[in-house]
């Protein structure tokens, strides 16, 4: 009898990641893998290296120091706003990117196709930023995520745009944690669609699958 395989996920991120201020099952970690049993395939509860505030650099040396699998079989990566948010160099934010990328495909076995890196959220649309300046948060975040876009093309693994619709929602109370900045689990479960279904085509293409 054919043992079933149990597949294992690493969300890599900051607070975008873990959900701040929603239940972690309310996080799009978590909502990818329950879409993803939904589909009939055995995942364990996702792995997340990920806090409030993390920067690129903080994220590095939070992997630093932990211990991990050897191998997952598939790792997101989210992270960049609080580079953004603190006014770090940009050209810093596009080395330590490009090094979480490869550390993203070595904790994947060195498969980029198992890679998937979400594009950095607009706050600038949330109320939270209404007595900021948002035309230029925005203009910001595009030239973040145009790095991010950028590195991981360069690295063959895959990009997921969930800034597009996140602008269209963001304001939006229902799709907003209490703090009117993150996001609410209607939110996530928009990256956890688009997620899931980038994961599922990989695991269409695989042999066993």
């Amino acid at each position: 009898m054919q043992s079933v395989k149990n597949y294992t996920f690493l969300a890599l991120g900051d607070s975008y990641t873990i959900g701040e201020q929603v239940h972690i099952n309310e996080s799009f970690p978590y909502q990818t893998i329950y879409k993803l049993r939904q589909q009939k395939l055995h995942f364990t509860a996702p792995e997340i290296i990920a806090s409030t505030g993390f920067t690129t650099d903080e994220l590095n040396a939070a992997l630093d120091e932990t211990t991990l699998l050897p191998v997952y079989d598939f790792v997101s990566l989210l992270i960049g706003v609080n580079n953004q948010y603190r006014g770090k160099l940009i050209e810093d934010f596009k080395l330590d990117f490009e090094i979480l990328l490869n550390r993203a495909s070595h904790f994947a076995g060195n498969n980029p196709a198992h890679v998937f890196v979400l594009s950095i959220p607009d706050w600038s649309v949330t109320p939270f930023a209404a007595e900021s300046d948002g035309p230029a948060i925005a203009k910001a975040i595009d030239a973040f995520n145009a790095i991010c876009k950028r590195l991981t093309k360069k690295h063959q693994a895959h990009f997921i745009d969930i800034t597009a619709l996140q602008r269209i929602d963001g304001n939006k109370i229902d799709f907003l944690a209490n703090d009117m900045l993150h996001p609410s689990k209607k939110e996530y479960s928009k990256w956890a669609v688009q997620l899931s279904v980038a994961m599922l085509e990989q695991l269409k293409n695989k042999p066993e699958f």
